[in-house]
């Protein structure tokens, strides 16, 4: 078996002794012994993501040898290692985004909270009926996603 030296272009940021990165035409490369194994675009933030997950899964290098050398929190490269090994590849490309998104006042509950506030239930007896809170209804009464029945005793 012929060893292989680690050679790394000028520029390349080393992660360990087998492991660096540089950045080139907005596009990130990831090189193991001098070799181009990973890459992607500067600002593609799922594919990072995935990469970053996959050295450490395959013990390329830990994760706080990661986040020296990038400048990011461990406990992120913790998370998508993580989430490789539970969830797989797809994880990181297919799934919804549901940032800033209640994950209790769904459609389906809204639809519901204005047929109970439509036929006289008070914000209160909503709310509870739903499983959420009062000042969710309040909020999104507020908001306009709600109407008050004006016919009802509140």
């Amino acid at each position: 078996m012929q060893l292989q030296l680690p050679i790394f272009p000028e520029q390349t940021k080393l992660i360990n002794s087998s492991i660096g990165f540089f950045n080139k035409d907005d596009f990130i490369f990831y090189l193991h012994n001098g070799s181009p194994i990973f890459c992607h675009a500067k600002d593609d933030r799922n594919s990072y993501r995935y990469i970053l997950a996959n050295l450490v899964v395959n013990n390329m290098c830990g994760c706080s040898e990661l986040s020296k050398a990038l400048g990011i929190n461990a406990k992120n490269v913790q998370r998508y290692a993580k989430d490789l090994r539970e969830h797989g590849m797809g994880y990181f490309f297919n799934r919804e985004d549901n940032r800033g998104q209640c994950h209790k006042f769904t459609t389906d509950k809204q639809a519901h909270a204005q047929e109970l506030l439509d036929t006289g239930y008070s914000q209160q007896r909503t709310a509870k009926e739903l499983g959420i809170s009062e000042s969710a209804i309040r909020y999104h009464l507020r908001e306009g996603n709600l109407k008050k029945n004006h016919n009802s005793n509140q």
